[in-house]
């Protein structure tokens, strides 16, 4: 399995980071992204539900929320609170480098790696926008499908080959960063998320781009980076340092479809772990402080807090109502 070291998806600079305060509630640890705030009375949150361990909280509903307004619990038939579709606001893709080197194409597994890129694209495409790129040897690396949500379908990766036999993967990493950037740069959304998945079955054999260069533009990026090894040249070393936010690694080649298959079930809980909760706050006047509290039927809690200005708030609210993220502008956030 995966270390759960860090968010799988966060904001890339374009975004700052918020500031959170941890005062230790227990089990659960919600993380605020952003929050809208607009007139007559709307109030709208993006944050994200792990454990204190780490683990990602998926699939909670809009009544396992408690919201509280300067400490005093917001009626929810008042506050008509609902999660909303979070695609209105955030847009999360993720870019899936695959290893084409001769050792690939010629060993047998196209396949197999065809196969696994299949069940992986149809489980993460169904929350986050997906690309394929490929590298061999070249400086730089091969379309294979552009961003777009869904499953793959066919790729043709079992018939493609290599021009350039050797193994360009410092050089294709510190390309792919760029793409993820890239597209990032033109979302039509507010919020920003990016997520790099590497797969190979050996090391950096072209030396296009030394090992400092690529650790320098993973020091730079916010995107997060996962790697799958699979093959008996990898490196685990090398691998582990590249795949930051995780790495899959088996010298087995028949564990191919296996790796694959646990990197997108960590990927896929990553992804519905993230929240869109909307309602309409009762105050009409005045700074105030909001705090969301999340919890489980096993009897985990946890809260977030944020702070906002209710100055000329009114009637006629609709939780449904198109929510106002200011990326150039971030909110601060506190948590408990």
């Amino acid at each position: 399995m995966l270390p759960p070291t860090r968010l799988p998806l966060v904001a890339l600079s374009l975004f700052p980071a918020l500031s959170m305060l941890p005062m230790g509630c227990a089990g659960l640890k919600p993380r605020l992204v952003d929050a809208s705030v607009q007139k007559p009375s709307n109030v709208a949150v993006y944050f994200a539900v792990d454990t204190r361990d780490g683990e990602p909280v998926p699939g909670l509903t809009a009544e396992q929320f408690r919201i509280y307004e300067d400490e005093k619990l917001v009626s929810k038939f008042e506050s008509k609170q609902t999660i909303l579709n979070p695609e209105v606001a955030a847009m999360h893709s993720l870019l899936l480098l695959v290893d084409m080197s001769a050792s690939v194409t010629e060993s047998g597994s196209a396949a197999a790696l065809e196969d696994a890129v299949r069940r992986f694209t149809e489980r993460v495409g169904q929350y986050q926008q997906t690309a394929i790129y490929g590298f061999d040897g070249r400086p730089e690396i091969i379309p294979i499908r552009g961003f777009m949500p869904g499953k793959a379908g066919a790729t043709g990766l079992g018939s493609l080959k290599p021009r350039d036999p050797s193994t360009n993967l410092n050089g294709a990493v510190t390309e792919a960063i760029k793409v993820l950037e890239k597209q990032l740069d033109h979302s039509p959304v507010p919020l920003r998320f990016a997520t790099l998945v590497v797969f190979t079955d050996g090391t950096d054999q072209a030396h296009r781009v030394s090992a400092s260069e690529l650790h320098a533009a993973l020091d730079r990026t916010k995107s997060e980076v996962f790697v799958i090894g699979v093959g008996a040249e990898i490196d685990e070393k090398e691998l582990r340092e590249i795949g930051r936010s995780g790495a899959t690694l088996n010298r087995d080649p028949g564990a191919l479809g296996v790796a694959f298959d646990q990197v997108a079930e960590r990927i896929e809980g990553y992804s519905r772990r993230f929240y869109l909760l909307s309602y309409c706050s009762p105050a009409r006047a005045g700074l105030h402080e909001l705090r969301i509290e999340p919890f489980t039927p096993d009897g985990k809690t946890g809260s977030l807090r944020y702070q906002f200005n209710a100055d000329g708030f009114g009637p006629d609210c609709e939780p449904n109502r198109k929510t106002a993220f200011d990326v150039r502008h971030p909110k601060m956030s506190q948590e408990d």
